[in-house]
């Protein structure tokens, strides 16, 4: 089991969105939701993402939901509640996508579960399969320009300014 999506509830999503653009870089995309609010899903790298909601629960403090990947959130529930766990949203079907539940565990701690439906689960399944084949070439080809005594690929440009960076401050050092 592994952390499949992060969700930060907040009372000003417009602030926190504004913070973790500026932050990580992060673009956003509003969803309208059945009930009229807005869900901001982001990306923040190809495995992990998340959103951004206005707090379902006034009064209750902003703050990041993490939820853990399951096969079955109806067992996942059960279990957690047997364990000690206090329920605070048994079973919630999303449609199209799949179901939660969420629960406070015996220390007080949030945490939530997350079943993907089939569909989004294959379609899931797929592009980590795509994304692996993609490294598996890139990975391939690197070898084969070894091999022939070619350069390997240029690396990005973050990764050179982050090299230039680290030679400039052991220069500095050095002078000192």
């Amino acid at each position: 089991m592994t952390f499949v999506h992060h969700e930060l509830n907040t009372d000003n999503p417009a602030a926190a969105k504004k913070f973790y653009k500026g932050l990580f870089g992060w673009s956003f995309q509003d969803m309208k939701m059945p009930d009229g609010s807005v869900y901001s899903m982001f990306q923040a790298d190809p495995t992990s993402g998340g959103g951004v909601q206005k707090n379902p629960m006034p009064g209750a403090p902003n703050a990041w939901l993490q939820y853990v990947g399951v096969k079955s959130v109806k067992q996942s529930m059960a279990k957690a509640k047997k364990l000690g766990a206090t329920v605070l949203v048994e079973y919630m079907p999303i449609p199209e996508h799949g179901a939660l539940g969420i629960f406070a565990d015996p220390t007080g701690a949030t945490c939530a579960v997350w079943e993907p439906n089939a569909k989004a689960a294959k379609k899931a399944g797929k592009k980590k399969a795509s994304k692996k084949k993609t490294a598996k070439k890139a990975a391939g080809k690197k070898k084969a320009a070894k091999k022939a005594g070619k350069k390997t690929p240029a690396k990005p440009a973050a990764t050179k300014a982050a090299k230039k960076s680290s030679k400039k401050k052991a220069k500095k050092r050095a002078r000192r």
